[in-house]
């Protein structure tokens, strides 16, 4: 990848693919499975569709290894090791791997993803990185990768309506637990789901902003349109490895 917000990117191409086998420890949204493999590397896929991996980490960034991991399309949120390590990710079809590392709007069999620059408006340590939305037959998932401030409510505002987000906690170079429950009161999803965090206490700091104390990881976690939350929920997965 050239750099953080740009690089090799495919867009605009419709395919025909089929997603790959389903994996058991997943959200099942519409059809859509969203599955934890650590940090901010997850895999999703729809039914019929192509299947989705964000943000792969590589053997260099200290977060384990991850198991083979096969799909269609691979997003890079940032120029770091623990999001940009595509080469973690095979083909589920035959052919090659869409690789999208900067912003722009995608359509790739059927799934929409809208890439956002996120970028700081103050000269700061904070690095710039892009946000992904993907939409999944009108449920929208997004992705904010290794995202280290607060955006400015413009940045937030093209992502459009969310309603499920991803979102770091962890601190460390990304969202601390305060940041991270900002960012979410400006969203205002329907669903929450922290990653980016190696540790009990960044997560026991993100539940407290969030006016909870605990919640029990979850497997799988089935949502339609029409039962989604009026009210914010937080989801804890359980992490595949």
């Amino acid at each position: 990848m050239a750099s953080s917000c740009g690089g090799t990117a495919f867009g605009h191409k419709k395919t025909n693919l089929d997603a790959s086998p389903a994996h058991p420890l997943a959200i099942t949204i519409a059809g859509m499975e969203l599955t934890w493999y650590g940090h901010s590397c997850f895999r999703m896929t729809e039914r019929g569709v192509l299947a989705v991996v964000t943000d792969p980490f590589g053997p260099d960034a200290g977060l384990g290894d991850l198991p083979k991991l096969k799909a269609d399309v691979v997003t890079i949120s940032r120029d770091d090791p623990r999001h940009n390590y595509a080469s973690a990710v095979a083909s589920a079809q035959r052919g090659e791997v869409y690789k999208v590392t900067g912003p722009g709007e995608y359509e790739i069999g059927g799934v929409f993803i809208i890439g956002v620059a996120m970028r700081p408006e103050r000269k700061s340590n904070s690095q710039k990185c892009t946000v992904y939305a993907f939409n999944f037959d009108g449920l929208t998932v997004a992705h904010l990768g290794g995202l280290s401030f607060v955006p400015s409510q413009s940045q937030i505002d093209a992502l459009e309506t969310v309603d499920v987000l991803l979102v770091p906690i962890g601190g460390s170079g990304e969202l601390t637990p305060a940041q991270a429950s900002e960012v979410i009161s400006m969203i205002e999803p329907s669903i929450v789901v922290p990653m980016g965090y190696n540790s009990k206490d960044s997560l026991n700091k993100f539940l407290k902003e969030m006016g909870l104390t605990s919640i029990k990881p979850q497997e799988m976690l089935k949502v339609t349109r029409s039962s989604l939350p009026e009210d914010t929920q937080v989801v804890l997965l359980e992490m595949k490895r």
